[in-house]
Formats: C-alpha cells, structure tokens, sequence
C-alpha cells in the first residue's frame, strides 16, 4: 500500500519544519574557506595529511574540447571485479563468489575471456578442510580457488566479501600485467579499501587485519602491483565512482564546523559552477589540482599502522596514494582519480594523466571506456547470481538460509 496524499502532505511539512532550520546558503562560503586555508597543508593535529603536489587550485575545461583531446596513451587497459554478493547456506557456510577480469582498449577478444575466480568460504565448523591451490580452467583461461577465511564470530559476510572480491582483482592485475603497454585503470580505488576500513570498524576486524594472513597476503598484492607497474614504467591509477570517504571532511570539521556528509559533497561544492539563476553550468568540467593523501586509510601503508609480510623495491613515498577530483555538472557527480606517487611525482607524466582521465570522462559521460568494459566482463548479473547460489546449493546438499525479507521481496519481483 502507497502512502495516502494526506500522509505525503504531512511529511512534506515535517520536511519543511526541517528545512527552516538548515541553510545551505553559507555551505559555498564555507567550502570555500576550507578551500584557501586550510588544505595547504591539511593538518591532523601535528601530522601533515593532505598537501597539493602543485598549488591548490581549481581548473576547468570545455567539455567538447577536452573529450576531442589526444592524449599519451594511445592503448588502454581496465580491471573490475564483481561478486554474487555474501550467501549464507543452512548448512553454516557462509560465502561470496568473485570473478576478476581486463579489458582492453582497442578489444582484445583473448584476454576479455581471461577470468581469475576466487570463492572464499567461511565456516565454525573445524572438521571442513578447503584445499586453496589454483587450479586452471576453461582451457587456461580461467584460474580458480577456494579461500578458507579467518575464523570470526560475527561479520561473516563482510569477511567473505571483501576477501573473495579484492584477492581475485589483485590476482589478476598481476597475472595480466605484462600485457598493459600504456595505462591500467582499476575500476576503484589503487588499495583495497574496503580491507583498509576493517581497521575502523570493529576491534574483531581489526584483529584480521593485524595478525591473520590471508588479509595481509591481499595488501601485499596490491603493493607488488605498484612494483610491476613502477619497473616496467606503465603508469597505474583508480577510478573511484562512488567514494563514501568522509576522511577529509572528518578532518576539516574540527576546523571550521565542515556540514558536509562526506568528501565527495565537499568537493562539489568547491567545484560547482552556477548561473545567476543558481542552475549548474554544464559546459565545462571542473576539476582539483592533485593531492598525496595520509588522511584516513590512505596513510595506513606508508605510516606503520599496518605491517605487511612484504618485501618493498620502492622507497616508501612511492607508495603514497594522490589524487585529483573530477566534477561533471551533466550528472552532477563526482569522480576521484588515484594513483600511486611512484607515478605522480613527474609533473609531465601527472599531466598527460590528468588530460586523458578528463578526455575520457567527458567523452563517455561517466568512467572511462575501459572501466565501462571491464565492468560488463566482470559483473555477475541477478540471473547469475541465482543460477550459481542454486548451484552450490546442490553442491552442498542443503539449501540457502532464507529471512522474511526473500518472501517479501520475491513476491514483489515476480508482480513486476
């Protein structure tokens, strides 16, 4: 049942008895502030987090011209990863299925049929041994294995999750590396940061973090890839779509009371451009000069709160995570492109970086064509996702465990 006009009335008003009290008139003049004083550099305390690699300052571009733009990578390659999304069986497994993919640009039909396919298991009960060597499939183009995941005793499924979606991305960059010849684009960030955040959420995450290895073996890939990339000198950066970041902002809001919810509102409202009518002007992107990021997770490689079994080639500020903001005011988002300093440090080198992600995200109104690509290789759609539950399901010989809200939902899919 819909609500009834008069409910939808009632709430409106409530909305509105909400609204006299939040003005977003001064929000531009205090992104604006927070702008000018106080990311050059942004402290946290005593400790530098965020400082500009150049000046602080906000560029734009036209739109039609910088999407018609050539650029210095006349070849390019993307890397998503998708999942079935974490499953509990009434048998007490609890798993997520993720399959890793690259795509090229122009099309390289061989490599598109390369997978690399991670199922990471938990279980309570000690008596299941899972045997986690790669095996091969589909004619060698596939590689796949089962992960036992660290023992916990709640957040089964963010574990499974994170694990299965960020081992089988890391495994397959690397395993695909030699033939990127210009640019890799990882569809996210540069680190896993959903793996990164356990260190925030729960002391019982944070305790995988630090002492179990399969969570450590996952960063250790990540900084093997910056090695490869660094050696062979093919530059590596992230495409962050939808970053909840709220580092920044957290940061900030000890300084000048920030309103914002996360980065991504703060950055809009330091990039926006209206008319005189307060209507976005969308005939030109709008973007930040790059900045090398200690705040939040991004400092946790190069800051020693997190100890990696791994052997680093490079000095540690190459590990560094930097970035630039991207704002397209035809759909009003926000994009964040990283790449490791290892890359960045070179002003020509950051150049050419920057015109080819803004050419791109002008062009394709959205991520660039390769992360586009690879997205459709490796997301796994809700007829997948079903067949394969109910395939495991006989595998196991039980069933998935079912809340009211599969009812619920299922009888409200089948109407449509």
């Amino acid at each position: 049942m819909t609500l009834d006009p008069v409910h939808v009335d009632g709430i409106a008003q409530l909305a509105g008895q909400v609204g006299e009290d939040v003005d977003d008139t001064d929000h531009g003049d205090i992104a604006d502030r927070a702008w000018a004083e106080f990311l050059d550099p942004l402290y946290d305390g005593e400790d530098v987090v965020l400082e500009p690699l150049d000046a602080v300052q906000r560029h734009m571009v036209p739109v039609e011209d910088i999407a018609l733009t050539d650029t210095a990578f006349p070849t390019q390659h993307g890397l998503d990863a998708g999942t079935i999304n974490p499953t509990t069986f009434k048998n007490g497994l609890v798993l997520d299925v993720s399959q890793a993919a690259m795509a090229a640009v122009p099309s390289d039909v061989e490599l598109h049929r390369g997978r690399t396919i991670v199922m990471t298991v938990h279980t309570n009960d000690p008596s299941v041994d899972v045997h986690d060597d790669w095996r091969g499939g589909d004619r060698g183009y596939a590689r796949r294995r089962v992960l036992h995941a660290p023992r916990v005793d709640r957040y089964e499924q963010t574990v499974v999750h994170a694990l299965a979606l960020y081992l089988a991305e890391s495994e397959h960059a690397i395993e695909q590396a030699g033939v990127v010849d210009d640019l890799l684009v990882l569809d996210g960030p540069i680190y896993p940061t959903g793996l990164l955040k356990w260190s925030e959420r729960d002391p019982e995450l944070r305790r995988l973090l630090t002492e179990e290895e399969q969570p450590r073996d996952v960063v250790a890939n990540y900084l093997e890839l910056v090695e490869i990339f660094a050696e062979r000198e093919v530059p590596l950066v992230g495409f962050v779509k939808n970053s909840a970041s709220k580092a920044i902002t957290r940061t900030l809001r000890s300084k000048l009371g920030a309103p914002w919810v996360n980065d991504d509102a703060f950055f809009r409202r330091v990039l926006e451009r209206l008319d005189d009518d307060g209507d976005p002007k969308t005939d030109h992107l709008t973007f930040t000069n790059w900045f090398r990021s200690r705040v939040g997770t991004d400092g946790m490689l190069c800051d020693g709160s997190l100890s990696v079994d791994h052997e680093r080639a490079l000095d540690a500020e190459a590990y560094e995570v930097t970035f630039f903001v991207v704002y397209d005011p035809r759909d009003d988002l926000i994009y964040r492109v990283e790449a490791p300093y290892a890359f960045t440090r070179e002003a020509d080198l950051r150049a050419d970086l920057t015109t080819h992600l803004l050419s791109e995200v002008a062009g394709e109104r959205g991520p660039p064509l390769p992360v586009g690509k690879a997205d459709e290789l490796a997301r796994i759609d809700r007829q997948g996702k079903k067949t394969l539950r109910r395939r495991i399901e006989r595998e196991f010989d039980t069933t998935e465990q079912g809340t009211y809200n599969d009812k619920r939902w299922n009888a409200v899919e089948e109407f449509l």
